[in-house]
């Protein structure tokens, strides 16, 4: 699945995160410049439903104009490229724990 906020985004003259951010938060969410960087840059770790809502809402279009999806082989690709980001030297990148955390790598 490809997301297509960007495009979606240009289609409608908003050309800035920050532009969409102001106005996202206007119809009620929130969004951290972290979080609004992974949605902006195509590579969002997570979107929640009741957010995608709002997103379709503020850019009027459907989920179907944000989320296209890819052929098989473009797909593959992606997959096998992102597998080959993780390891380094032949061994995977193993994340450490902050001191006196608990819960999964960071």
């Amino acid at each position: 699945m490809k997301w297509n906020l960007r495009m979606v985004a240009a289609q409608r003259d908003i050309w800035k995160a920050s532009e969409l951010q102001r106005m996202l938060a206007d119809a009620g969410l929130v969004i951290s410049a972290g979080k609004m960087s992974h949605l902006w840059s195509g590579r969002p770790l997570t979107v929640r439903l009741a957010d995608l809502d709002i997103i379709c809402e503020v850019l009027d279009c459907t989920t179907s104009d944000l989320l296209v999806p890819e052929k098989a082989g473009v797909r593959q690709e992606t997959t096998t490229l992102e597998a080959e980001k993780q390891v380094v030297g032949g061994s995977p990148i193993m994340h450490q724990r902050r001191p006196g955390r608990s819960g999964p790598p960071l």
